[in-house]
């Protein structure tokens, strides 16, 4: 199966987005990602695959999208699909915590950690909003793509009038 890649600017850095042969997203990663993608050799350049997710990642930075409506493959455990699919209920503007997470998909709180690591190797940063689960205490916790563009896409959502 060929993969198709392109590359976005943005105001949290370089974006690198793949695809299948079908144009279905498949990965959104940035630089130095914790298990983010690197192009591999056989790989396909072919931005014209990324039109509407490049439309939407603009509207989305400039504040003027909430949702992104983007058809997306990914492949997990069923544990990592069930958090993933908890994270896509989480709506723009908000946080939630990893306990809140655990408790939406019916797991115990032990299994808090487990729904972390799940998190953190969600394949779709940003479109699928991993950036909005916090510490308990409201803390920062990890973030794959680093706590400072984390920072930045929680203010992006953020209001002004909080």
């Amino acid at each position: 199966m060929t993969t198709y890649h392109t590359t976005l600017a943005s105001p949290v850095g370089e974006l690198l987005l793949t695809a299948d042969e079908s144009g279905v997203l498949t990965s959104l990663s940035v630089p130095g990602q914790k298990g983010g993608r690197t192009v591999g050799p056989d790989w396909r350049h072919a931005p014209e695959l990324f039109a509407e997710a490049e439309r939407q990642l603009a509207a989305y930075f400039a504040g003027e999208l909430k949702e992104f409506r983007l058809p997306t493959r990914t492949s997990g455990t069923e544990f990592r699909e069930k958090v993933w699919d908890a994270l896509d209920s989480v709506p723009y503007g908000t946080t939630t915590t990893y306990g809140e997470i655990a408790a939406r998909i019916g797991a115990s709180r032990i299994a808090v950690r487990a729904v972390g690591g799940a998190i953190g190797a969600n394949p779709l940063l940003i479109v699928r909003p991993c950036h909005r689960v916090i510490g308990a205490d409201g803390s920062l916790t990890g973030y794959a793509g680093g706590l400072e563009r984390k920072v930045q896409l929680l203010t992006l959502e953020t209001p002004e009038d909080r």
